[in-house]
């Protein structure tokens, strides 16, 4: 079966990169970070800098290695070889369609505010977040195309309950609900690690535009400007509506919300200011999950490409879609949404989705390690070398620090969970050897 050629513009893939960093998360993050103070703005700074610096790194990357799916992996695998690029690919993989059940959860958790009863009623949550999953999962296999408009559409949806905030909030702005430098008792430099540390995990994501570079228009230039202006916008919306929220809510009040986001327009709309931010913030999810279900598709098909996963994951549809991806990565997603509403499974299930972070950390490092060593090997030519080298080492240091402060019981079981795949890899090896006799 021949497949159509489907292929996304700047604004879609900058819509990837948003849209995927921009989770549910952020919408009660500010709650969390005003324990610590106004500390947490330098928080985001520093985070913000690390992200534009190993977005960067991805850019330039993506300007090397030009229509080739696969992001992290393939960038990886171009210094390392086919080994690390497999362990980047497999935990990436696993990561996504782990980080897929846990997104529907989510969602499930925000619509409760109007359909109460999905707190209580397992089997209703369940079956809801079943169908969210495979509705997305049935939208992206209708080509990049159809899950590109769904993308934006959510993108632009999520941005303005978010700038509404911003910008009409500036009218209920006081100077004195903001918190002091540091409230938690603990130095400076202790505090803003911390924070940092948070904050971190809302960038994930600056990489997503590179993962399906081979269905994007002129890639070379494509690919980069998304990245970075994805990254740049984002960064933009949090701190701002960081500051925002803290000369909006009293200490006392933002310290204890569980949703800081529809209190703030509450006080500037009443319960209908309410109702908008809850919406947002399930639109918000949804977005999430269309693209990284995109995702586990794409870095599936890359790999598989490569000879590195089995075969059926390259295996497209009429709509260019690599089909048996997703559907492999919704029943894998079904399955650790399933288990969060089996008693006795709850901390499990939370332990696996912590580990999925160190899974998606790792391939920042190795992608920056790669950098580096490609550049210190000069295969590709450079205008400035030390430019590069500086920011290839940057980057590595900054995704270093992130991984050791994931804690050493997170980073331990994320890498036995990377090992896991050596055996997979040994396979796929035999596989081919023997395809080539």
């Amino acid at each position: 079966m021949k497949s159509k050629t489907q292929k996304i513009g700047l604004l879609t893939a900058t819509s990837l990169v948003v849209g995927n960093m921009i989770g549910v998360g952020i919408f009660v993050l500010p709650a969390v970070l005003s324990n610590y103070g106004s500390v947490s703005l330098l928080g985001w700074l520093f985070t913000a800098t690390g992200a534009l610096i190993l977005a960067k790194i991805f850019s330039n990357f993506s300007k090397i290695i030009v229509s080739k799916s696969g992001g992290p992996y393939v960038y990886s695998k171009a210094g390392f070889g086919d080994f690390l690029g497999f362990l980047v690919a497999w935990g990436y993989w696993i990561a996504c369609w782990v980080s897929n059940g846990a997104i529907a959860i989510a969602i499930l958790g925000a619509a409760s505010f109007f359909i109460p009863e999905l707190a209580i009623n397992s089997t209703l949550s369940v079956s809801l977040g079943l169908s969210l999953i495979w509705f997305f999962t049935w939208i992206n296999s209708r080509g990049i195309k159809e899950s590109g408009k769904v993308q934006l559409f959510t993108t632009i949806v999520k941005i303005i309950p978010l700038l509404f905030i911003i910008l009409f909030g500036l009218f209920f702005f006081k100077i004195e609900n903001f918190p002091s430098f540091n409230l938690t008792g603990e130095s400076n430099f202790s505090s803003l690690s911390t924070v940092a540390s948070l904050t971190l995990y809302a960038f994930l994501g600056i990489e997503c535009a590179t993962i399906p570079a081979a269905d994007i228009h002129n890639p070379e230039k494509t690919v980069p400007r998304a990245t970075m202006l994805g990254t740049v916008i984002t960064t933009i919306l949090y701190i701002l509506a960081t500051i925002i929220l803290f000369g909006m809510l009293p200490l006392e009040i933002l310290q204890e919300s569980p949703a800081p986001f529809a209190e703030a327009a509450k006080i500037m709309g009443g319960d209908l200011g309410g109702y908008f931010v809850a919406v947002g913030v399930i639109v918000s999810g949804i977005g999430v999950l269309n693209g990284w279900i995109l995702i586990t598709g794409q870095i599936s098909m890359a790999t598989a490409k490569d000879e590195l996963f089995p075969d059926f994951f390259k295996k497209k549809n009429k709509k260019g879609a690599p089909v048996n991806g997703f559907v492999i990565g919704g029943i894998l997603s079904s399955v650790v949404m399933s288990l969060n509403y089996t008693e006795g499974l709850v901390e499990q299930f939370q332990f696996i989705v912590q580990l999925t972070v160190i899974a998606t950390l790792l391939p920042y490092l190795f992608t920056a390690a790669s950098y580096l060593l490609i550049i210190i090997e000069k295969k590709f030519e450079t205008k400035s070398w030390f430019k590069s080298l500086v920011l290839a080492t940057l980057g590595f240091l900054y995704s270093f620090w992130a991984i050791y402060g994931s804690g050493p019981e997170t980073v331990y079981y994320g890498f036995l969970l990377l090992l896991m795949g050596i055996p997979v890899y040994v396979y796929m090896k035999w596989i081919t050897t023997k395809k080539n006799k």
